[in-house]
């Protein structure tokens, strides 16, 4: 079977002036030949590729890789300058990103003068940021899975239960409706912790009166979902309704400028500007979304530093929020996918602010 995937990477890799790409990321790793296992490395030539790896994860290998060849080393580094050499190649790329310098030093110690190794940054990132139909039908059911699972854990958001005890309950939710794992350390952020934007789950008690933030997400088929949601407990002070309102209208004017050719630094500042409209522009710090898919936080960023636009099939988040100290805060967010329209939410759980139980 053709591995497109590899043949799409080695013609971006083209322009590196290098004659081969050693991938150690394990996303990347997955991304190229579908490997799920911890440990295994894969090497780029031209249109082949060849992956390596322990006797632990040979017969996990022959079973999942789409690879031209597959090798089975005793040490790891050894195992790729065998192939390097048996192959010809002397300018080999390494992943500048992911790779330590202690490695590269043992790859450069152990090379003699065979081989130059060229670091490269970013190989993929680009063919990795278009999704297939395959890679958003599975962040699709991860996002089904999110709201199924904040649907059962609602009624626990009520003063008096921990928000360790509402992170819990999430994850395992998610664990016994079929996701592989939690997308990462999950937030609940109550009262005055929800100025923290990762403020993952305490000891604190919920509290009438408060705001929730829950940041929350799973993973399926090692595809993400990632979504958060900001909730009253009974009746909250004015302030805080009001920071809720304007965080809502952000977003909903950053999902509006979703489209494809639209300058991702124009997606945020539909959100920055309006909230600096408000009057709360010093309290919105960080980016407006970021890419998801078989990471939780890839490529592309869509913040004011973006150089970057936005193209059909990238699945990114959308997530502004407001986090004032001593007070609270709101954060708002939903995956979408870019469309040749604009955008679909692929997130379920309505964002408005509903009261959970007093």
């Amino acid at each position: 079977m053709v591995n497109t995937r590899v043949i799409r990477a080695g013609e971006a890799l083209i322009s590196r002036e290098i004659d081969g790409m050693v991938f150690t990321h394990l996303p990347n790793i997955r991304y190229l030949c579908g490997f799920t296992g911890s440990d295994g490395v894969l090497v780029v030539i031209g249109r082949e590729a060849f992956f390596l790896t322990d006797s632990r994860y040979v017969t996990q290998a022959q079973e999942q890789v789409q690879a031209d060849e597959i090798r089975e080393y005793r040490t790891k580094w050894d195992g790729v300058l065998d192939l390097l050499s048996a192959k010809g190649v002397v300018r080999a790329g390494f992943e500048a990103e992911h790779l330590s310098y202690a490695a590269v030093d043992e790859l450069r110690g152990k090379s003699a003068e065979r081989h130059e190794w060229v670091p490269v940054t970013g190989a993929i990132k680009t063919l990795r940021a278009i999704k297939e139909d395959e890679e958003i039908a599975c962040m699709a059911v991860a996002a089904e899975l999110n709201a199924e699972c904040f649907g059962e854990i609602r009624p626990l958001l009520r003063p008096g239960v921990a928000e360790r005890e509402i992170a819990l309950a999430l994850e395992f939710a998610f664990r016994k409706h079929g996701a592989e794992d939690k997308a990462f350390d999950i937030i609940v952020a109550s009262g005055v912790r929800g100025a923290l934007p990762h403020g993952v789950a305490s000891e604190k008690l919920l509290a009438a009166g408060e705001l929730v933030t829950i940041d929350f997400g799973c993973r399926f088929r090692g595809y993400h979902s990632d979504e958060t949601v900001t909730l009253a407990l009974g009746a909250v002070p004015e302030r805080l309704r009001e920071i809720h309102s304007v965080v809502l209208e952000a977003q909903r004017r950053a999902m509006a400028a979703v489209r494809p050719g639209a300058a991702l630094r124009v997606i945020d500042q539909a959100a920055r500007e309006y909230i600096a409209e408000q009057g709360f522009g010093n309290f919105f710090g960080h980016g407006t979304g970021h890419g998801l898919g078989l990471e939780v936080h890839e490529f592309p960023s869509i913040s004011p530093r973006s150089e970057e636009v936005a193209e059909a099939g990238m699945v990114v988040t959308i997530e502004p929020g407001i986090y004032i100290p001593d007070l609270g805060g709101v954060r708002i967010e939903d995956t979408v996918l870019v469309t040749a329209e604009g955008c679909r939410r692929l997130t379920r759980v309505p964002k408005g602010l509903d009261s959970a139980p007093a």
